[in-house]
């Protein structure tokens, strides 16, 4: 019987010094997009392509995380005394949601350090990996894409897109062998590589298929320079033992890990709200800057 994926893990352990101050006091996964956190796109997501169970890697500071996916009586009980049914059923979705574990990471060691934590939680069985940062806009969603990919293929899947050649740098880059449909055989991956060393420009982007050998693989891989776990590294190493693939997304990416890409997705989710939208444009279009 083929393997299926049915839990996400979510790295949320990082300090978002990028956002400082906003992220002095709050997670940098709660920002808010309109009137959603971050981190509540990339949770839709995960429902969306089938996935209930989810894990949060978490670390001090990050309690608003699971006070916003828990349950809020007090909040519940104060929207049904003022008779407002559109904000109660909104409040109670999110808690309703997904079944949500969390392990905290104690040190930022990095990607693949968040992912090795989660071992006991995840088990024997191929999980995906959501960087929260990178919001899909996608049809079907994002990660039903590679996990439809990963169902044929029943190996690691990664989500890559092209990236701007001057880019390539704060990457990592995929080397493929072979391409159809928009999956490629991944040949290669380099972690961050200069523009002239750069076999593609197709960078690995937030969402990830792995499957439960990526655990011994990232024990074994040896802290970079900046003391932290590569989960590239990580699959590098994997690779050596069985083929990982590369899946094109179809849609929208924002990066809103940085402040430009924040405020792109910040205009572009208005936009798409129809009790915005116009309203909004002609604020944008009215602007004399």
């Amino acid at each position: 019987m083929a393997a299926q994926v049915r839990k996400a893990v979510f790295p949320a352990a990082g300090l978002g010094t990028r956002f400082l101050p906003a992220t002095k006091a709050q997670p940098k996964e709660m920002l808010p997009l309109v009137d959603k956190p971050i981190i509540q796109y990339g949770v839709e997501e995960a429902v969306a392509s089938g996935i209930e169970n989810i894990i949060i890697v978490t670390g001090r500071g990050k309690n608003a995380i699971e006070d916003h996916f828990d349950v809020s009586v007090e909040l519940e009980a104060f929207l049904h005394s003022r008779d407002k049914p559109d904000l109660l059923a909104e409040a109670r979705k999110i808690s309703s949601l997904i079944k949500v574990a969390y392990v905290r990471q104690g040190e930022a060691l990095g990607l693949g350090h968040a992912v090795l934590v989660t071992r006991d939680l995840v088990g024997q069985e191929p999980f995906a990996v959501v960087l929260a940062d990178d919001v899909l806009d996608a049809e079907p969603a994002g990660l039903k894409q590679m996990m439809d990919v990963f169902e044929r293929v029943q190996g690691p899947v990664v989500a890559v897109e092209r990236v701007p050649w001057e880019s390539v740098s704060a990457y990592g880059i995929v080397d493929v062998r072979s391409e159809a449909g928009g999956v490629y055989a991944v040949g290669d991956l380099v972690e961050k590589p200069r523009r002239e060393d750069a076999a593609s420009n197709l960078g690995i982007i937030g969402r990830y298929i792995l499957t439960p050998d990526v655990f011994e693989e990232l024990e074994s891989t040896s802290n970079d320079r900046t003391g932290e776990i590569q989960l590239t590294n990580g699959l590098r190493r994997l690779l050596k033992k069985r083929p990982i693939y590369a899946c094109e997304i179809a849609g929208t990416r924002h990066d809103t890990g940085s402040k430009l890409g924040y405020l792109k997705a910040a205009v572009y989710y208005a936009l798409k709200r129809p009790e915005l939208a116009r309203e909004f444009r002609e604020y944008l279009r009215g602007l004399e800057l």
